[in-house]
């Protein structure tokens, strides 16, 4: 099932985030415009659209930057100069009981546009925690994220899910596909809050594109793990996003099948001009990103991972 909001990680009580919003209204594409959505009940898709979703927006490519004055550090010499998203002393704790306990502190970090970044580190560092700030699906215990030039603190979380709309795309290790839905109306659903000509043609272009346009009717549990896989890249992309995020994408694929999805993610990634982060446990697959962290005891670090295949989370 797919499970809305917000679940508590079972061991500690963490946020962890999950891709789709209830909230979510087609009329609403203003990051302003915070008040509550009435989706219609008849819309049984739009009532599980999700974050990785929808906008009447123009293209990415007409779109101009919101903000050029945040500084940016470590950025690599080819990349666009005004910053996608800045993160300045981003800090999470966390209760449980009596106890706190603090996840990420007086974290900072600039990203441009069109660069790929890779945040490593060993499992329960915080990864996806920190991911799930920077995509504005939870929420900084102190600190300040900017996106596309919006604080998100000034928004509430309808105004962040607009501002995602249509404008950031998601890559789960778990997929996050609807089981209900065919393969064709998985890739579909960032399309259907705006309706417009040729959505389908669309969507069926992006499964040709990443090697299954003979899958196009087939549910998830059709497909094997690496198709399924590649139905999330094709649904991350499908609405020429700016951002994407993509939180171990290779973690429940075996390693041949997890470099073919590699492979498509940076290949799509380039072709889009995307701006790319990256969570992951794998340094080979951090070394084809343009800059690598390491998150460590709750901060980032510029880090060189090493040529050999290392996987972080058996150190």
């Amino acid at each position: 099932p797919v499970t809305m909001r917000f679940s508590p990680c079972h061991a500690t009580g963490m946020p962890r985030f999950m891709p789709y919003s209830l909230n979510q209204n087609p009329s609403d594409q203003s990051p302003s415009n915070s008040g509550s959505s009435n989706p219609s009940s008849s819309d049984k898709t739009a009532d599980t659209a999700t974050d990785i979703s929808m906008s009447s927006e123009s293209p990415r490519s007409e779109r101009q930057p919101d903000n050029d004055n945040q500084v940016l550090s470590d950025v690599p010499q080819g990349a666009v100069r005004h910053p996608v998203l800045h993160a300045d002393k981003l800090s999470k704790k966390v209760t449980s009981g009596e106890r706190s306990l603090t996840i990420l502190h007086d974290l900072s970090l600039s990203v441009a546009a069109g660069e790929s970044v890779a945040i490593l580190g060993k499992s329960g560092a915080g990864k996806s925690t920190l991911l799930g700030l920077l995509a504005g699906l939870d929420t900084p215990s102190d600190g300040e994220l900017t996106l596309f030039g919006h604080a998100l603190s000034r928004l509430d979380e309808d105004g962040r899910a607009a501002l995602r709309a249509g404008r950031v795309g998601f890559v789960f290790q778990n997929f996050q596909l609807l089981p209900t839905l065919s393969a064709l109306e998985n890739v579909m659903l960032p399309l259907e809050l705006s309706p417009r000509a040729g959505e389908t043609q669309t969507a069926a272009q992006w499964l040709e594109r990443v090697g299954l346009g003979e899958r196009v009717n087939h549910l998830p549990k059709q497909l094997s793990g690496g198709e399924q896989q590649r139905v999330a890249v094709a649904r991350a992309f499908v609405t020429d996003p700016e951002l994407v995020f993509a939180d171990e994408p290779t973690g429940n694929l075996d390693p041949d099948t997890g470099a073919q999805i590699i492979d498509l993610l940076f290949t799509l990634n380039r072709e889009a001009g995307t701006t790319l982060i990256l969570v992951t446990h794998d340094h080979a697959l951090a070394r084809r990103c343009d800059r690598c962290l390491r998150l460590d005891h709750g901060k980032l670090e510029a880090f060189v991972p090493t040529a050999a295949p290392i996987d972080e989370g058996t150190q």
